[in-house]
């Protein structure tokens, strides 16, 4: 368990930016308040009761419990692979920024029946900085996932 302590800290630490940034975007900006920073970015303070992309936001208030249920199951799940191979180092980084993504979203919606985004690139839905730790997660699954495929093809048969 020490050895995955790491791994966890990291996990915290994101769920600690996130809110973070969070609680500055809730203190400055009204709900669609907008500040453009660049031709491609802005800042806007938006709520999401949905998943991804705003997938399931107009629904009636039924996914927020079952979007918290999943995002405690995937941190259960998650923890678990975290402690079971702490010495493979991009697997437990992915997992790690996915871990503290989920609990920072999940946060969000024990406290307010939603998401709180503010990141917006114009050619995606708003998303915040757990967001961006799944995704950024994501990609180093995968890509920890090519490395093994691409060793077990190189082992003599």
């Amino acid at each position: 368990m020490s050895k995955a302590m790491p791994w966890f800290s990291g996990a915290a630490a994101i769920v600690l930016a996130d809110q973070l940034t969070k609680w500055v975007m809730l203190a400055r900006f009204a709900p669609g308040e907008r500040l453009e920073l660049a031709g491609f970015f802005n800042l806007v303070l938006v709520f999401n009761k949905g998943a991804a992309f705003s997938f399931l936001a107009a629904a009636q208030g039924w996914q927020t419990p079952l979007l918290a249920a999943f995002a405690l199951g995937a941190a259960v799940v998650v923890s678990v692979l975290i402690v079971r191979s702490p010495e493979r180092r991009l697997l437990c980084a992915g997992l790690a920024l996915i871990l503290g993504g989920a609990l920072g979203n999940l946060v969000d919606r024990l406290r307010f029946g939603h998401v709180v985004d503010f990141l917006d690139l114009h050619a995606a839905p708003a998303f915040n900085v757990a967001d961006s730790a799944i995704t950024i997660g994501a990609a180093l699954l995968i890509l920890d996932g090519f490395r093994r495929h691409e060793k077990r093809a190189g082992a003599p048969s």
